[in-house]
């Protein structure tokens, strides 16, 4: 899978995953360690740290195509940038509370 696309999900379903797949996707994903690098540091091997990785981004997808956290969150995103456009400075400041309330989750 794409890791853009990846590291989009993450954030959204991290908390569904278990304590060492957050582990590896998070060294893999945010602080960029190689393969070999993340076995070290865990002392599993390359070929587990391989298959989890590919595994996670697999189930990350399955979340999505569910429960579309992700698209939902850019779809509403979207609206309220639209709508920023187009209110007052009172609905301004409704909106700016809606899109920091959606960073916070």
């Amino acid at each position: 899978m794409d890791f853009e696309k990846v590291n989009g999900l993450i954030p959204f379903y991290e908390n569904l995953l278990t304590e060492r797949q957050r582990e590896i996707i998070k060294f893999y994903y945010y602080e960029d360690l190689s393969l070999a690098e993340i076995a070290e540091n865990l002392d599993i091997s390359r070929n587990a740290v391989y298959d989890t990785i590919r595994k996670t981004a697999q189930i990350l997808d399955r979340y999505e195509e569910q429960l579309h956290l992700k698209r939902d969150y850019e779809t509403r995103e979207t609206a309220y940038n639209r709508l920023l456009d187009h209110v007052d400075d009172e609905g301004r400041k409704i909106l700016q509370e809606l899109i920091n309330r959606e960073e916070e989750i």
